[in-house]
């Protein structure tokens, strides 16, 4: 069994919705840093489900697919959770009249 199933969907819907509030929260206080930490609990919830993948095998194939699924999903949060924080980011530096060393976001606009 994974340490966090992501193939449940309310697993899913509850780390979207988890996801959600911590983007809010980041948004409206203008702080990098709290989106920041929700990245790095992805990363580190992905290294669980790394060493969990490297210690079970292919011993039990459910289980497996399990942990490879959730370790996918895992990747697709810690994608959104960079883009938001370099959004976030963004927010900060022009809420702070700061000045910004690039445009952080301008690599992904272009390309969408």
């Amino acid at each position: 069994m994974p340490l966090i199933n992501f193939t449940n969907p309310f697993a899913i819907l509850v780390a979207v919705i988890l996801f959600g509030l911590v983007l809010y929260l980041g948004r409206e206080t203008k702080k990098s840093y709290v989106v920041g930490i929700m990245l790095f609990v992805f990363i580190a919830i992905l290294l669980g489900h790394t060493i969990e993948f490297m210690t079970i095998g292919q011993s039990n194939e459910e289980i497996y697919k399990e942990v490879t699924r959730s370790a996918t999903i895992d990747l697709i949060f810690i994608f959104l959770s960079f883009i938001s924080y370099l959004w976030v980011d963004d927010i900060e530096v022009k809420a702070g009249k700061k000045k910004s060393i690039d445009n952080s976001l301008e690599w992904f606009w272009s390309k969408v």
